[in-house]
């Protein structure tokens, strides 16, 4: 049982609070998965620059920043700026190769480094404990943005590890995020055969799969809402699911409906979570015509230019 949320804000120049408007969505919301907590959070976009967060632990050596230091300038990136805090080491390099050869690159970097995301827009942030104690950590509340999405997660299948917490990143695809409740139960052969068209998995996470399946339709040039309606009728599970790219935001639902979703809508924003206490935060006090999304159904929004 965990929980999932999110926000995109329609106009230029809103979005002010997104981290924190986020960070009080999970919170309502942590009940439904105490062990860990993820944000997906879209910032201004770089073009020609990518950011890139990695999971080092607490080392005291920094021989793995050393590493993906060395990476870095063997693959073609130059470094313009970094941060180590915490267990996370998060830098900006511009790069305009292959982003897929170069993701794959960065993954073997270093033993000790786990990529956490890459993207234009995109920083992923997730660790272990609660929306408030990421936050601590990481200074989540103060990130503004255009939209974001979050995970609370209950560990039922894996360690409670930040590395097993979500949001997970499409491995190899720039700025695809997803936030997951349920399960795919035909994980491998979907995994099967997307590794026979040259694609990597870092984990054995089926969040990680959606994310992978999305990216790769639509690098070939499918809309995201298209990819969306495939994925309801290719993956059999129980799921309700939000994923982000740095332009949009969607959903899905399978068929049978079991996994909660509830959304609201207005004229400045849409926002998704998997009760409706976290969209009464946004407007306290406020009757709010919020419905559930149908079975099988899925929609996308796009943030304005």
């Amino acid at each position: 049982m965990c929980g999932i949320a999110g926000i995109m804000y329609k106009h230029k120049g809103a979005g002010k609070e997104t981290g924190e408007t986020l960070i009080n969505m999970l919170d309502c919301i942590q009940h439904r998965g105490p062990d860990s907590t993820g944000f997906a959070l879209y910032g201004d976009q770089h073009y020609g620059k990518l950011k890139l967060r990695f999971y080092v632990g607490y080392e005291q050596d920094n021989s793995a920043i050393d590493q993906i230091k060395q990476a870095f300038e063997k693959h073609g990136a130059s470094l313009v700026e970094e941060e180590h805090i915490g267990e996370n080491y998060r830098a900006v390099v511009n790069f305009t190769g292959d982003l897929q050869k170069f993701a794959y690159a960065m993954e073997n970097s270093s033993p000790k480094a786990t990529v956490v995301s890459i993207g234009e827009s995109l920083d992923i942030i997730k660790d272990v404990g609660g929306a408030h104690d990421v936050d601590g950590r990481y200074d989540v509340a103060n990130f503004t943005g255009t939209h974001a999405i979050g995970h609370v997660r209950l560990a039922t299948e894996s360690d409670v590890k930040p590395e097993a917490a979500h949001p997970f990143w499409a491995t190899g695809f720039s700025d695809v995020a997803i936030v997951h409740n349920g399960q795919i139960t035909n994980y491998w052969k979907m995994r099967r055969r997307l590794e026979r068209r040259g694609f990597e998995f870092r984990t054995s996470n089926d969040s990680e799969l959606v994310a992978v399946y999305l990216a790769e339709k639509m690098a070939k040039g499918e809309p995201l809402k298209e990819a969306l309606k495939n994925a309801i009728d290719d993956l059999d599970g129980t799921f309700s699911f939000l994923v982000s790219t740095k332009d949009e935001i969607g959903y899905a639902k399978d068929h049978l409906a079991a996994k909660p979703m509830i959304m609201f809508e207005n004229d400045d924003l849409i926002a998704i979570a998997s009760e409706e206490v976290s969209l009464n935060r946004l407007f306290p006090g406020e009757a709010l015509d919020t419905h559930e999304p149908p079975p099988g159904s899925y929609a996308t929004w796009s943030k304005s230019t």
